[in-house]
């Protein structure tokens, strides 16, 4: 997906949004995919290929079989924002967060972007996403307490593993991926990509 940010200040010269004037501004657009940066920073995406979006749904369904089983938490798709504590509103390609964290929350913060950052994520790089960006997205959302994110690249047939207080891992696909501690006993078998 391309991305267009635009840089947002409280300088006279841009608008700063409020998170309550950002939320409005996404549900008043729907039809806009919109996301901000921890700087504050409107990022538009436009909406994935074919390809992107299959692959997205099988990890959606696998994660999802596996919460099924164990009911450790909930799962989310790429249509939820959260609204992460270094300041961000983010929507991971697929997220999960741990039960108990996810019934701390109020029913307000529920149905509006929940104020939490997932215990875990998964991004996959379309064909128009530049890796950069992606990969400063992950350490958005370690800094913002993410325990274990996956990176998808299928450009370079490999996944970047983020997790919390360590150096990123890069793995050539194919690939066994393990939920570790955050997700125990979810373990994915990662294909090499094809077109």
């Amino acid at each position: 997906m391309t991305a267009l940010t635009l840089p947002l200040t409280v300088d006279f010269r841009h608008v700063h949004l409020t998170d309550e004037q950002f939320y409005q501004l996404c549900i008043s657009n729907p039809d806009l995919n919109i996301e901000r940066s921890a700087v504050g920073a409107l990022i538009f995406m436009s909406p994935v290929g074919g390809d992107s979006g299959n692959r997205e749904a099988d990890y959606i369904i696998d994660l999802g079989n596996w919460n099924r089983k164990t009911k450790l938490g909930k799962v989310f798709s790429s249509s939820t924002m959260f609204n992460l504590p270094n300041g961000g509103n983010r929507s991971p390609d697929a997220a999960w967060i741990e039960l108990s964290r996810w019934q701390a929350l109020t029913p307000e913060q529920r149905q509006k972007f929940p104020p939490i950052a997932p215990d875990f994520v998964i991004e996959l790089r379309s064909r128009t996403d530049h890796l950069a960006t992606l990969q400063e997205k992950m350490q958005e959302y370690l800094d913002s307490g993410v325990q274990l994110a996956w990176l998808f690249n299928p450009q370079d047939q490999q996944v970047e593993i983020y997790r919390q207080g360590q150096v990123k891992e890069m793995r050539a696909l194919p690939t066994q991926l393990s939920g570790e501690a955050v997700l125990p006993g979810f373990e994915l078998q990662v294909e090499q990509f094809t077109d």
